[in-house]
């Protein structure tokens, strides 16, 4: 081919119906909408988006932030005050940026040490959450010059303080999601109560200006990474027309902080929850958080001076090596982006006003709406339907350090259940076997799915030798003696070997088998002794409780 040739040359364009007719065909007969995936908050996700959403987001999230990039705020987790000066400052010479402090457990401080602290409060922005008015940390700033004092920033998270003259950037009052996050509150409901809340706050100003002046507002961020970083993006839209509701035409910028999320934390594999963290912390830069405080993978059981690194480093790594921090929406002008932030100002903005014609943030929370989704929540991870890997899925059966570190506050976690199976297996379980039957071919995916199940629960489950007839799984089950079987095999050999093997089964075994089968069926091998089935979708915490109760209780006899 010759040049003049190749600069003629032009690519065909393929439109949406050519795009779909070609997943439809690779589809195999399966429906088109297979490719459609529903979200908690009721949004269904495309697979291609191929028009601009109708809301131009990128323009109101471009001029509702001041400046590209954030603040690295890590939390500065100490067991004294003195501890806490040290870590503090070695934190922020190793690339934290911020003065972090949960007020969950006071330090008794002298004059000398909030002096000092003083002086970090003067240089670098303070986060203080969870902070009650006789906290003795709250007197550093009394100590702080007050010439310095007007270009001190940040939020003290406080009620019924008041805070010392001189402190114009300093924010009392906000928005804080954390709970209602971790109850149950999906990306719609969160954005919809950071309004509510901010419309009660709003109530006890004179002016807007006053009220926004000494608000904030901050969202944890989960695990959906698109849907987070929508999030972000479409409270700077939504806080721009709240504004205007108020008579203002150009909303004054307010701190947007974000978190990351316990709710999928696990104790079972702390070092996915690093995977989960990373995930989250750059959800929150894409979607515009000025400051992002990212907790430590083994938060739950106690961080140490390794965790504490990882997830500063975690942060510096994003800011240093890939420039994301150089622009102001990053993923502003993206199809799909656009479109699910303007899903969410939509769903969010309709909510919003329900909470408030229906009697206002509080009579929301007495509801029982957050509950009512935390449950869901609950069930698709029992069900497998949500994937927690390490915990309902992909489970390791290490050692597990199940204890409880008492410097962050318990919230609801969707791995619990799961803890609370896998430590009532961790000292004591049955010997378990997986009894496979036929060829190869025959048992090995449903013995995988049930290796994989039981693991969940901490069952650890070795395969026997492939069977061809009854009597060679009796004898061999005689000789291993095991306490719980679970049988494998195609449904076809399954169900001619059954009857007779439940008849000739060894007395205390518990018994199981993979896969469904018809309730008559099935109905007649419990009356033969048969406990139950194993199979995909089923609830694995009531069927790994009914594995633990019906081994006890055979114990117990």
């Amino acid at each position: 081919m010759t040049v003049d040739k190749m600069k003629k040359t032009a690519f065909q364009k393929t439109d949406f119906e050519q795009w779909k007719k070609l997943a439809v065909d690779s589809l195999k007969g399966k429906p088109y909408e297979k490719l459609t995936t529903e979200t908690l908050e009721g949004i269904d996700l495309q697979p291609l988006y191929f028009e601009r959403a109708t809301l131009d987001s990128s323009s109101v999230v471009g001029f509702m932030k001041r400046d590209a990039g954030w603040v690295i705020a890590q939390q500065t987790i100490a067991s004294d005050e003195a501890d806490f000066l040290e870590q503090l400052e070695d934190s922020i010479e190793k690339g934290n940026e911020a003065i972090v402090y949960d007020g969950l457990h006071q330090f008794n401080w002298n004059d000398d040490q909030l002096l000092q602290l003083s002086s970090f409060i003067s240089q670098y922005p303070v986060f203080l959450y969870n902070v009650s008015n006789d906290d003795p940390i709250l007197r550093a700033f009394d100590f702080v010059h007050h010439e310095l004092r007007e270009a001190v920033t940040g939020i003290v998270q406080v009620n019924d303080w008041t805070i010392p003259v001189g402190y114009k950037n300093i924010r009392t009052t906000g928005a804080d999601l954390w709970k209602a996050h971790h109850e149950g509150a999906d990306a719609v409901t969160e954005l919809a109560i950071a309004l509510a809340e901010a419309s009660r706050i709003a109530g006890s100003y004179d002016s807007f200006q006053t009220f926004a002046d000494n608000f904030y507002v901050r969202f944890p961020i989960d695990t959906h990474f698109f849907m987070e970083i929508a999030k972000l993006r479409a409270f700077r839209v939504l806080w721009q027309a709240f504004a205007q509701a108020y008579g203002v035409d150009e909303a004054p910028l307010i701190p947007v902080l974000a978190v990351t999320s316990l709710r999928s934390f696990s104790k079972l594999d702390p070092y996915v929850n690093l995977l989960r963290a990373g995930n989250e912390t750059f959800a929150a830069i894409l979607g515009g958080a000025d400051s992002i405080q990212a907790h430590p993978h083994n938060i739950l059981t106690g961080p140490n001076a390794s965790s504490i690194r990882y997830s500063r480093n975690m942060q510096l790594v994003l800011k240093e090596e890939t420039h994301v921090e150089k622009v102001l929406d990053p993923a502003g002008g993206s199809y799909f982006i656009e479109k699910l932030t303007e899903d969410l100002v939509e769903m969010s903005w309709k909510l919003f006003l329900e909470i408030e014609s229906g009697g206002g943030i509080e009579r929301f929370y007495e509801s029982g709406r957050l509950q009512e989704k935390l449950v869901k929540l609950q069930n698709e991870t029992s069900s497998g339907k949500k994937a927690l890997i390490g915990t309902n899925v992909y489970a390791e059966l290490t050692a597990i350090n199940f204890d409880d570190w008492n410097g962050i506050d318990k919230v609801d976690r969707l791995a619990v259940p799961f803890e609370k199976i896998r430590y009532s297996f961790s000292e004591n379980q049955p010997k378990t076997v997986i009894l496979t039957f036929g060829k190869l071919k025959d048992f090995k995916p449903r013995a995988d799915f049930v290796t994989g199940f039981l693991a969940s629960g901490g069952i650890r489950s070795s395969w026997s030798p492939a069977f061809d007839s009854v009597e060679q799984a009796i004898e061999w089950i005689n000789s291993e003696q095991p306490d719980y079987a679970i049988v494998c095999g195609h449904e076809d050999i399954v169900s001619k070997a059954m009857e007779n093997l439940l008849t000739q089964m060894p007395a205390g075994i518990l018994l199981d088998v993979a896969g469904k089968i018809d309730d008559e069926t099935l109905l007649i091998w419990k009356q033969k002794g048969l406990n139950g089935l194993i199979f995909n979708g089923q609830d694995k915490i009531e069927k790994l409780q009914n594995i633990l109760n019906s081994w006890q209780g055979g114990l117990q006899k």
